[in-house]
């Protein structure tokens, strides 16, 4: 497949036939809708942060509507939101937002289960009274939230993020966590297990990111393989696609791709968006910049025309691919629903960002229109 010469000629006709502005001041086509575009091929759906619909405006309200088919809660569904303390629950904001979602005919995707990160689990989960909680009772921990969680939503949530980020970055093979020091590996098949005793019917995804990459593409093939010879009802792979414009690795994402579609699963991507910004600089020689990078916004007055039309250059590239590989796709979810709600404006550090098709009017940007005008 041929990536860049051929999408940028393509952004750059459809930018002329668009019009002048890079922020999308001309009034879209009322009839122009990613869902409906792409709906013979996979869901296009769209994660939501705070409170649905309380906290998104009408505007807001009229593009999730317009615009997508399925929604993915940013946080509300984290164990530690909804379970803060031991058998305190919090579904609030999750019954609003599956609420919202079923009045609207959208597809719901729970998120996340289990999250194979010690600061991402409250600490109650590994403590027992003033010391480490055993192996049993964290495993029963662990089953009680998902089938409290699960069953809840049984029949109204059609796909669960199941296992999130279990796969480490370098030599070691799963993430050093205290899921992994005192449950053992094997909490992950538990995970599955217990879901899908909770909810037979629903899809259940591990997510993870950075699975295109070769490294980590064959550890996630080792844990397909191993989970299947346990017998897991291991339905999808998510793969969280926070790339960023000119290092998009367009041949890694189809080699994934293919590899999934060698192995019969499908796969979702699960949370895309598409910095401007680099963030490479905050991690790099053990992060000793990140204090001079920290007090940088580099596109505080607006992103240049020219980056916005790159970046619908490489969106409309990555649909392409998509559509060239549907049948390994099942969903494609942006991560928010426009550059004001990104949760790159604060990740790694604070500063103007514009990853998302819309932008901080909800008006639709050049990589809206590139998606749209791609054949």
């Amino acid at each position: 497949m041929l990536f860049g010469v051929r999408c940028c000629l393509l952004a750059s006709a459809i930018l002329l036939l668009a019009g002048p502005s890079p922020a999308g001041d001309d009034p879209p086509d009322p009839s122009a809708s990613l869902k409906a575009k792409f709906a013979p091929r996979f869901i296009v759906g769209v994660a939501l942060g705070g409170r649905v619909p309380e906290d998104y405006s009408p505007a807001e309200k009229d593009l999730i509507l317009r615009q997508f088919g399925g929604v993915t809660p940013e946080n509300c569904m984290k164990m530690t939101e909804i379970q803060p303390r031991e058998g305190e629950f919090h579904f609030e904001q999750a019954d609003a937002l599956v609420a919202f979602a079923r009045a609207h005919g959208l597809q719901v995707v729970g998120h996340t289960l289990v999250w194979a990160k010690d600061e991402r689990t409250p600490a109650w989960v590994f403590r027992d009274g003033d010391k480490p909680a055993s192996r049993e009772l964290v495993l029963e921990r662990m089953r009680t939230h998902i089938r409290t969680v699960v069953s809840r939503y049984r029949g109204k949530i059609a796909t669960w993020d199941v296992v999130n980020e279990a796969l480490d970055d370098d030599s070691p093979y799963l993430r050093p966590s205290k899921w992994l020091d005192i449950a053992g590996p094997e909490f992950i098949a538990r995970a599955f297990e217990w879901a899908h005793e909770a909810d037979p019917d629903a899809l259940l995804v591990y997510n993870d990111y950075n699975v295109e990459l070769p490294r980590k593409r064959e550890k996630l093939l080792r844990l397909i393989r191993e989970l299947r010879e346990k017998g897991v009802p291991l339905g999808a792979v998510g793969i969280q696609g926070h790339w960023e414009v000119d290092r998009v690795p367009f041949r890694d994402i189809e080699a994934l791709l293919d590899a999934m579609k060698g192995q019969g699963l499908k796969v979702m991507v699960s949370e895309l968006d598409l910095g401007v910004v680099p963030r490479g600089g905050w991690w790099a020689d053990g992060g000793k910049d990140r204090e001079a990078i920290a007090k940088t916004d580099p596109l505080a007055g607006g992103c240049p025309p020219e980056l916005l039309e790159r970046q619908a250059c490489q969106y409309a590239e990555l649909f392409r691919l998509f559509v060239g590989r549907h049948e390994s796709i099942g969903r494609v979810t942006f991560w928010d629903l426009h550059d004001g709600r990104s949760w790159l404006n604060t990740f790694p550090w604070k500063h103007a960002e514009y990853p998302l098709l819309f932008d901080r009017q909800a008006r639709p940007k050049p990589a809206f229109r590139a998606i749209l005008g791609m054949e």
